[in-house]
C-alpha cells in the first residue's frame, strides 16, 4: 500500500502531496502577502518581528530561510545583520580613535546591497555557497576585516521565489545587496553542503512539508556546530474561549476572503485545515529533539495561535 499523507483534512498518496501543495502556492503567490495582512489583521508582521528579534542577528551571519519565497523573514534578517555590521564598524572606528588619541580613521561605508536573481536548483545553491566562502571587503578600523553576512532564501516553489525577487528589486536597501540570494530547493533534501549556515529559519512552511522529520534532519545537517534552528508555525490555541472563536473565524471567514481577494477559496480552505492537522507545541518540540537538536524551547504568541520553536546543533 502506498504511503499516505494529509493535505488539509484529505488523505492523499504521500508522493502526491508535494505537487498538490505546490499548486496551492503557485495559485496564491501574487496575493500571498496581501492575504497574510487580511487574514491576520497585520499580526503576522509582529510575529515575524519577534522571530527575528529572538534570532538575534549578528555581523557576518550566514543565514538560511527555508520556505521563505516572498522574503518577509529573510529581508528582516538581512536588514538586522547589516545594522549589526554598521554598529560593529562604528565601534571598531571608535576604538581606533581612542587608541590613537583621536587620530583613527573614519568608519567605512556599509557594504553596498542587491538581490541576486539566482538560477534555481543545486547549481544556484553552489554558486551562493561559493560566494559565502569568498572574503568580503574589510571594514576600516582596528578590528580587522569583516566578512559581510549573507541570507539565502530557499523555496520549492518558483512562483513564490519570483515574488520575493521582485520585492527585493523594488526595495532600495536590498536591490543592490549581493549578500541576498534566492535558491529553488526542497526542505527535505536541501541543495547545500553540510555545516553551511549559522542559522536556519522556516516560517509558516514546515506545516506544508510532506516528510517533516526529513526536513528537520536536513536543517540539522546544513547548520554549523552551535547553529540555531528556529521555526514559526501556526499551533494550538491554549486559551479555551479564544479557541472556539479562532476556529469559527478560520473556517467561516478565511476561505471567503481567499475567494474574494485571491480568487481561490479552496487554497485557503487547505490552509485552515492544514493548521488543524499540525502537531501541538509539545509534540513538535519532541520531533525537533528527535531530529538531533538540543536545548529545544518554544514560545507561544497570541495565546498559541502561533508558536516559535528553537533548537541548537550542539
Amino acid at each position: 500500500m502506498a504511503l499516505r499523507s494529509s493535505t488539509g483534512f484529505r488523505q492523499v498518496p504521500r508522493d502526491a502531496k508535494t505537487g498538490l501543495v505546490g499548486q496551492v502556492f503557485s495559485s496564491v503567490a501574487s496575493s500571498y502577502d496581501v492575504m497574510n495582512d487580511l487574514m491576520s489583521g497585520g499580526l503576522h508582521r509582529l510575529w515575524k518581528d519577534r522571530l527575528v528579534e529572538s534570532l538575534r542577528p549578528f555581523p557576518g551571519q550566514q543565514h538560511l530561510d527555508v520556505a521563505g519565497g516572498t522574503g518577509d523573514v529573510a529581508f528582516r534578517v538581512l536588514r538586522a545583520v547589516r545594522a549589526a555590521e554598521v554598529q560593529e564598524r562604528l565601534a571598531a572606528a571608535a576604538a581606533g580613535r581612542n587608541s590613537a588619541g583621536g587620530r583613527g580613521r573614519p568608519p567605512a561605508a556599509p557594504a553596498s546591497s542587491a538581490a541576486a536573481a539566482e538560477p534555481s536548483g543545486r547549481e544556484a545553491a553552489q554558486q551562493s555557497q561559493q560566494q559565502q566562502q569568498q572574503p568580503g571587503p574589510s571594514s576600516a578600523g582596528v578590528a580587522g576585516s569583516l566578512v559581510p553576512g549573507r541570507v539565502t532564501v530557499c523555496d520549492i516553489n518558483p512562483d513564490m521565489l519570483r515574488v520575493g525577487q521582485q520585492k527585493a528589486a523594488a526595495a532600495s536597501d536590498l536591490a543592490g545587496d549581493s549578500g541576498l540570494s534566492f535558491v529553488e530547493g526542497n526542505a527535505e533534501s536541501l541543495p547545500f553542503e553540510d555545516a553551511s549556515f549559522d542559522s536556519y529559519t522556516i516560517a509558516f512552511g514546515i506545516r506544508n512539508v510532506t516528510d517533516r522529520p526529513a526536513a528537520l534532519r536536513e536543517a540539522l545537517r546544513v547548520l554549523k556546530p552551535g547553529g540555531r534552528f528556529m521555526c514559526m508555525e501556526f499551533s494550538t490555541v491554549t486559551q479555551p474561549g479564544l479557541r472556539e472563536l479562532y476556529d469559527a473565524y478560520s473556517f467561516a471567514v478565511i476561505p471567503r476572503i481567499g475567494g474574494l481577494v485571491a480568487g481561490d477559496a479552496g487554497s485557503y480552505q487547505y490552509l485552515v485545515e492544514s493548521i488543524r492537522q499540525f502537531p501541538d507545541q509539545e509534540t513538535f518540540a519532541r520531533m525537533i529533539e528527535d531530529a538531533g537538536f538540543r536545548a529545544v524551547t518554544y514560545e507561544n504568541l497570541t495565546a498559541g495561535v502561533v508558536a516559535i520553536h528553537s533548537g541548537f546543533k550542539l
